[in-house]
């Protein structure tokens, strides 16, 4: 039974004759039952919670619709939280009889979710298709032009060192600004396999949970702000440097789910959060140091300068500013949010900003930039 049939079956039986706007919680969950209606046992626990949360033990008929259609707002969630005593004690981790997919998906609720209503509601409501394609495809793009690189140009490691990498049309160089689509592909371009392999880990460990949960799209979007804002930050404060790597979204995606878990502490249920975060911060940090170090110290003699680390700095901006307002959003509507309009548009404005800089700024300033290879 769909969820018009099922409507429209509570129409048919009159369960709000005096069209109140209200529907008894008993009378509907004996319909179920008689019925046999294929509702998730989620859904069946939060239509009692959200008849606790009312004095007569009624359900909104709005958030009733709501509930069967799978959509939830502010005030849903509100209602949620205030009845939430009637939800079940027993959690997911509780759940006996689970296969391989459903034991990762209850893996993934509980790393990225920070209460168990929503990882309830994302286990029983989680479908296999779409299934998290970016992250992946992302990575393994990536991992295939590195690959195509490294043969060509017969080097593993510090690749930017080598003549030949600079002309490539992906890599982002101030000289070539002009081309704009230069400013997000040169997250396929990584400096040596330790950068790729670090960058890879992350999108696969964080990236790949984080779009189970909150889907392609903004997951997507998150990762690509991040990106196009490294370029961007790195054209505006380091203005001689060229970029290589996707260090922008993925510091944009782990700064967002780590000030997640920082926010609801107490909330998430993951093993061992403290070590975790404490290794997280540690390897994001000795990123940044290494990024760093090839900037203002090369190893080795260089034709020009090495690739800068403001592109990791900016994304942990997208991430800790754009990005925690989407996980902070679970199964809720961006556009209803001011928070979002907020953030939305101090985004934007940042993007106006630096394409006028990058017109204008170089030519006004006098910056010496180095001709392009």
């Amino acid at each position: 039974m769909d969820r018009s049939s099922l409507l429209q079956l509570i129409q048919e039986q009159q369960l709000d004759p005096d069209n109140t706007g209200f529907i008894g919680v008993e009378t509907f969950t004996g319909l179920v039952h008689s019925h046999e209606l294929p509702l998730d046992p989620a859904k069946l626990d939060m239509l009692v919670a959200l008849a606790q949360s009312n004095d007569q033990g009624q359900i909104c008929y709005q958030e009733l619709v709501d509930l069967i259609s799978s959509k939830r707002s502010s005030s849903f969630k509100r209602a949620i939280t205030n009845g939430q005593r009637a939800l079940p004690r027993d959690g997911l981790l509780d759940e006996p009889g689970l296969g391989f997919y459903k034991r990762f998906v209850r893996y993934v609720a509980y790393e990225i979710l920070p209460c168990e209503m929503d990882r309830r509601w994302y286990f029983y409501q989680h479908r296999t298709c779409p299934p998290p394609v970016f992250m992946a495809t992302v990575t393994l793009t990536q991992i295939i032009v590195f690959l195509c690189y490294g043969a060509r140009l017969n080097k593993w490691v510090l690749q930017t060192y080598h003549p030949e990498y600079m002309k490539s049309p992906l890599v982002y160089h101030p000289g070539h600004r002009a081309r704009a689509w230069r400013f997000l592909t040169y997250m396929f371009m990584h400096v040596g396999l330790e950068q790729l392999g670090f960058n890879a880990l992350l999108q696969l460990m964080i990236g790949v949970p984080l779009e189970m949960v909150h889907g392609v799209l903004r997951i997507g979007f998150l990762y690509l702000a991040g990106v196009l804002a490294g370029s961007l930050t790195v054209s505006i404060t380091d203005m001689r440097a060229p970029v290589v790597g996707g260090s922008g979204g993925v510091y944009a995606l782990c700064s967002a789910h780590l000030a997640n878990v920082v926010m609801n502490w107490a909330g998430m249920r993951c093993p061992y959060k403290l070590l975790r975060m404490v290794l997280a911060l540690v390897c994001m940090s000795s990123e940044v140091g290494r990024a760093v170090w090839l900037r203002f110290s090369p190893p080795l003699p260089a034709s020009g300068p090495q690739p800068s680390f403001m592109a990791h700095l900016a994304g942990a901006v997208v991430g800790i500013s754009m990005g925690l307002t989407i996980l902070r959003s679970y199964e809720e509507n961006l556009q209803d949010q001011c928070g979002w309009w907020v953030v939305l548009l101090s985004y934007a404005t940042f993007l106006l900003f630096a394409i006028f800089w990058n017109i204008f700024a170089y030519d006004l300033l006098g910056a010496q930039v180095l001709p392009p290879p």
